[in-house]
């Protein structure tokens, strides 16, 4: 079965959670999920403008790594990996992280490409070394949710100082009274990753402390619940609705990357709410139970009809199924319902592809076009148009979208051999024929940075 993360290689740090993305250091992928996106700028919106940031221009992207961890890595993007979500228990604990975060983005506390040989990743979290969360696996899935996966470069980057991260702790902490979050989440988390310390054998003494680039986690926890403690916000409720979105994200990525064993385990039968329909969804067609896969998404739909992540996640697993004709109306009504949302665009573009009916390329096309203008960073996207340019025989357009997706991939060689081959075909002086040379100037620049750093 082909999965919804699709592994596109990417380079060089400076990203989107999981719009496309991270460019990086070493092979990782990122999840790309409408609804996912959504509940994780929601989350930060609030956060990044008592940061003083603009949220357009920040990005909160979701690494497929089970480890418990979160980092930045240069320029307004936080990264945050799967198994952070999954150890968290609320969404809270999620803000309290991405706060800090911010903190370091702010305090402009970025890789330092000489040292980076003996670094590690940037963090919050790299004190709690080789810590992995529950969630593992994650092959071949098909539901609808985590759309597109990139490559994303962890590798070495250089630690943080022990004034850094407290400066960071400082800043998140600023922002939250700000935003008028609580703190709880924050101290929570803490106490979880004090609680990671030692089960996986890690401990300081004060000698070792003096050496770490970190604060030890029992001083951090005390020096923010006392500060946290004293904010209004300190004993402000949790958003409901907030909760309840982020119990349904953290199931079906949970579903998504799990066995499908861990999964009816976590969420048995005997469990009736979204998250446990959710979750067991992903599992049934992971094991290619159909029918099985299908009642659970009923049983959602049951409960929201109208619901466009509900309706997508049906839809793709019947376009995963091989019944491209039976997902056309799920998926366009997910289009429809979710404002144009370009990841389940990409989807609806897709299955009308895969039927094979040339009727239906016109719309495809149409859908498409649309989708990658809103999400240009989506090479699925820019792949399944290259497809309906090839289909209709417009060979030099098709040779242009197969050059956004290689470069969005960093296949240099290929965007520029694509890039070239578009430009010979297009009109002279068009805004494609123009793009085209742009992709093949870009493509041969990394070309030649790639050459100087062998």
């Amino acid at each position: 079965m082909r999965a919804f993360f699709r592994s596109i290689a990417r380079g060089t740090i400076a990203i989107a959670a999981l719009a496309l993305v991270a460019q990086p250091v070493a092979a990782q992928s990122i999840l790309r999920d409408a609804e996912t996106e959504a509940l994780l700028k929601d989350m930060a919106r609030p956060l990044i403008a008592a940061a003083g940031l603009d949220p357009a221009n920040v990005d909160i992207v979701l690494v497929n790594d089970s480890s418990v961890n979160a980092f930045v890595a240069g320029g307004q993007a936080v990264y945050i990996h799967s198994g952070l979500i999954n150890e968290a228990s609320s969404a809270e604990e999620v803000q309290g992280v991405i706060a800090h975060e911010l903190g370091h983005v702010t305090g402009g506390h970025a890789i330092n490409d000489g040292a980076s040989k003996a670094a590690t990743p940037i963090s919050i979290l790299s004190l709690v070394l080789g810590a992995a969360a529950a969630a593992a696996g994650g092959g071949e899935a098909a539901m609808g949710v985590v759309m597109a996966g990139q490559q994303v470069a962890l590798g070495k980057a250089l630690a943080f100082t022990r004034g850094q991260e407290a400066s960071a702790d400082a800043a998140g902490a600023q922002y939250l009274s700000k935003a008028g979050l609580s703190g709880r989440g924050s101290v929570n988390f803490f106490k979880k990753l004090q609680g990671l310390e030692m089960r996986h054998g890690y401990t300081r003494t004060y000698d070792s402390e003096f050496y770490s680039t970190h604060p030890m986690t029992g001083d951090r926890i005390a020096t923010l619940q006392d500060t946290y403690e004293q904010d209004p916000a300190w004993t402000r409720p949790e958003d409901p609705a907030l909760t309840a979105r982020f119990a349904r994200v953290k199931a079906k990525l949970f579903g998504y990357l799990a066995e499908p064993k861990s999964t009816l385990q976590v969420y048995p039968p005997s469990q009736s709410d979204v998250a446990a329909h959710y979750a067991r969804a992903y599992a049934f067609h992971k094991e290619a139970f159909l029918d099985k896969s299908m009642a659970e998404t009923d049983a959602l739909l049951a409960k929201a009809p109208r619901d466009p992540y509900f309706l997508e996640l049906k839809g793709q697993i019947l376009l995963e199924a091989g019944k491209p004709s039976d997902a056309l109306g799920l998926l366009r009504s997910a289009t429809e319902l979710s404002g144009f949302q370009p990841l389940i665009a990409t989807t609806f573009g897709h299955a009308l592809i895969a039927t094979e009916n040339p009727a239906n390329f016109a719309e495809a096309e149409r859908v498409l076009k649309a989708a990658v203008a809103r999400d240009r960073d989506n090479p699925f996207g820019w792949y399944q148009l290259g497809v309906v340019y090839g289909a209709r025989g417009d060979i030099p357009r098709a040779q242009l979208a197969s050059a956004e997706q290689q470069v969005l991939q960093m296949d240099y060689r290929a965007a520029l051999q694509s890039a070239q081959s578009a430009e010979a075909g297009l009109p002279a002086g068009s805004p494609d024929w123009l793009r085209a040379q742009d992709i093949a100037m870009q493509a041969r620049a990394a070309i030649e940075r790639q050459g100087k750093r062998r």
